[in-house]
C-alpha cells in the first residue's frame, strides 16, 4: 500500500465559475387566480350596503302605505255609519210592516210599540271596526 501524500498540488479544487453560479429559483410561480381578499371584502360590503339601502326604502314605502290605509279607513267611517243607519232604518220599517200585517187581527195591538213600556229610543248595537 502506498503512503498518502497530503500535498496534492496537481489537483484542482472545485471552485465556482468566474462570475458565480446562476441564481437559484426558489420563488413559487403560481398563476393569478382571481381578485384579492381586499377586493372581495369591498364587493361584499358594497352589496350589503346596497341591500340595506333597498330594505330602508322598502320600509319607508310600507310605512307610507300603512298610513294611507289608516287614513282612508278613518275617512270612510262616516260613510259606513250612514250606510249602516240607512240599512237599519230600512230593516226597522220592513219589520214594522211585517208586524202590522201579522198582528192586524189582534185588537189593541199597536205595531212598533215597545213591549218594555219605555219611551226612550235605543238604536241597535253596532260595532265599527277600523
Amino acid at each position: 500500500m502506498e503512503p498518502i501524500n497530503f500535498q496534492l498540488t496537481h489537483l484542482h479544487r472545485d471552485m465556482p465559475p468566474p462570475g458565480g453560479f446562476d441564481a437559484v429559483k426558489y420563488k413559487r410561480n403560481l398563476p393569478f387566480r382571481g381578485p384579492s381578499g381586499l377586493v372581495i371584502l369591498g364587493a361584499v360590503t358594497a352589496v350589503c350596503a346596497f341591500g340595506f339601502y333597498r330594505v330602508g326604502k322598502g320600509n319607508l314605502e310600507k310605512r307610507e302605505l300603512q298610513r294611507e290605509k289608516v287614513w282612508s279607513r278613518i275617512h270612510l267611517v262616516p260613510l259606513l255609519l250612514a250606510e249602516g243607519d240607512r240599512d237599519t232604518y230600512r230593516r226597522q220599517q220592513a219589520a214594522l210592516e211585517r208586524e202590522k200585517e201579522i198582528m192586524k187581527n189582534v185588537k189593541g195591538w199597536e205595531a212598533g210599540k215597545s213591549v218594555y213600556n219605555n219611551p226612550r229610543y235605543r238604536a241597535a248595537e253596532s260595532i265599527v271596526v277600523l
